[in-house]
């Protein structure tokens, strides 16, 4: 007990007594001749009262308190006390009534059911950081009161509108770190998608989490010419800058090599050997694959990345999973080729693991999921992508980025069909080729109504890449005439694998016009090796717009 605060209350002849027994029961020392530790210090003359918590005035304190106060009873919560700093803050409330009249700011911060819970169970309850019409931010504590009749609870409230304020101008600064980022990892992928002549494409990006790291998805798509096009879907492992950037570096990479029109295998090659030197320690996966029109079929190759999905006009969907070789930077594997059938009327789809990937499934089990979504999945490229993202449950606030690329071949008939023509034509018999493999083109492009200048030029790139096939090339050798609804394309391949270049033609040679001739007269032209061995020579037409 606090012999101070207790003498106190006696008169002053108990109080000088009580000092006496007070002295006389403790005393100096111990047996041991140790000072008792309790007893340092003595105090000298009448120290100041000090008021134990039983003895203060409540309401007076309350009063005082900065914190807003209000105290309300029965089943009505009618008002029985406000302090002068709820008054400050709303105004003065009459007493005895119901707080859902008097108190107008509660009901419409929601407290009054709030009030019912505690009423009813007795335990207190706290509300965090509401708005109030003050334009100020309280946290509401409602603590249960039983003394009286039908109990009541005691409103506490606390001023935290400098906490509420500093929170959401962080939450501001996350919204545009993570809009920032957002914008970067957008910025680094196709702001608009190479659309084909035989192909419809579209392609959907989803940001994952809520934090402003940015991540490593990406998918591009490349005309190759020809007629031909890539089209690339990769994923470096790991958020933030360092993943943006290689996936950036890779990106553009993989767009320098398509113009070389490699393989896909060989594509790969290239890109492992390049991401080893941007970044040893980070892992990418990535798939390129090939679109040849006149073949029907997706050449692909796959550097540890998810099978493409390929569904049929039927429904029928397959996996286009070998072959697959591990992530690229990893070094020392030689990668190749595969492919699988995109005949007319048939869906592709590629994407990374944000799609398919679930903490507590097999992934297996994801690509089956997903599979059964692209089986059932109908109408336009960008349709099919959303049904995709949102059969997988892809929301914004999916943990993964997810990236999806879905390629159709549109079955095409009727005037639309017409639009669409192949002809081809093989090259037997020697040079004495040249003069059949002109008059058929002639036919072919006059039966495809071109207008006569497209013609004569067609005719003549034909020729041009004819002669120079039969005299540097060895056979088989073919001439192929495409049209599409807007190019005409021409194209000669035989069994030489030596790319022609354009080169200066002296005045005094008699050959080594020809491909600068159809450099001259195409739109574009190019060449590329042919699996097997061999290549193509190939060049492109614009045609006159309709109308």
């Amino acid at each position: 007990m606090n012999f101070t605060r207790w003498s106190a209350r006696l008169p002053g002849t108990q109080r000088r007594a009580a000092a006496r027994t007070d002295h006389a029961a403790t005393p100096d020392r111990r047996g041991d001749g140790s000072v008792p530790a309790a007893r340092a210090e003595q105090f000298t003359g009448d120290a100041p009262c000090a008021p134990g918590v039983d003895d203060l005035p409540a309401r007076a304190v309350l009063d005082r308190v900065p914190a807003l106060v209000a105290l309300v009873h029965g089943p009505e919560h009618r008002i029985a006390y406000v302090n002068d700093a709820y008054v400050t803050a709303f105004g003065a409330r009459p007493s005895g009534e119901p707080a859902g009249e008097a108190l107008p700011e509660l009901r419409e911060l929601g407290l009054l059911p709030l009030l019912d819970q505690v009423l009813r169970s007795g335990k207190p309850r706290t509300l965090k950081s509401r708005k109030a019409p003050d334009g100020r931010s309280y946290t509401f504590t409602c603590t249960p009161v039983t003394e009286g009749e039908g109990g009541g609870v005691l409103v506490f409230a606390t001023d935290v509108t400098d906490h509420a304020e500093a929170a959401e101008r962080l939450r501001a600064s996350e919204r545009r770190q993570r809009e920032t980022a957002v914008t970067l990892q957008r910025s680094l992928l196709p702001q608009e998608l190479e659309q084909p002549d035989d192909l419809r494409i579209a392609a959907t990006y989803q940001p994952g989490g809520t934090e402003a790291a940015v991540g490593g998805d990406w998918y591009d798509v490349i005309t190759l010419g020809g007629g031909r096009t890539a089209l690339v879907i990769g994923d470096v492992m790991g958020r933030g800058v360092r993943a943006a950037a290689v996936m950036g570096q890779l990106r553009t990479a993989v767009r320098a090599y398509a113009r070389l029109d490699l393989p896909p295998h060989e594509v790969l090659q290239l890109l492992d050997g390049l991401a080893t030197e941007i970044d040893a320690n980070q892992i990418a996966t990535c798939v390129y694959a090939v679109h040849d029109p006149n073949e029907g079929r997706l050449i692909h190759a796959s550097a540890g990345h998810l099978p493409i999905l390929v569904r049929d006009e039927n429904g029928t969907v397959r996996r286009a999973d070998e072959p697959n070789g591990p992530p690229l930077g990893t070094g020392g594997w030689v990668h190749s080729s595969g492919s699988i059938p995109l005949a007319p009327g048939s869906t592709a789809v590629l994407y990374t693991d944000g799609l398919v990937e679930r903490r507590d499934e097999d992934l297996d089990e994801g690509i089956a999921s997903l599979e059964r979504a692209l089986a059932g999945a109908t109408g336009t490229p960008q349709v099919v992508c959303d049904r995709l993202v949102r059969s997988a449950g892809v929301t914004a606030d999916h943990d993964d980025d997810v990236a999806v690329l879905v390629l159709q071949h549109p079955a095409r008939t009727g005037a639309d069909g017409d639009l669409f023509r192949n002809a081809a034509l093989e090259l037997l018999g020697g040079v004495e080729a040249a003069p059949r493999a002109r008059a058929f083109a002639s036919g072919v492009l006059a039966s495809w109504r071109f207008p006569p200048d497209l013609h004569d030029l067609g005719v003549l790139a034909a020729s041009e890449l004819v002669a120079n096939s039969l005299q540097h090339g060895t056979p088989p050798m073919r001439l192929r005439l495409r049209r599409t609804d807007r190019r005409l394309i021409v194209e000669v391949t035989d069994g030489d694998d030596h790319l022609p270049r354009r080169r200066r033609a002296e005045p005094g040679d008699e050959s080594g016009r020809g491909i600068a001739i159809v450099a001259t007269i195409a739109t574009t032209w190019g060449a590329r090796r042919t699996p097997g061995g061999g290549k193509a020579v190939w060049c492109e037409f614009l045609l006159p717009r309709a109308g």
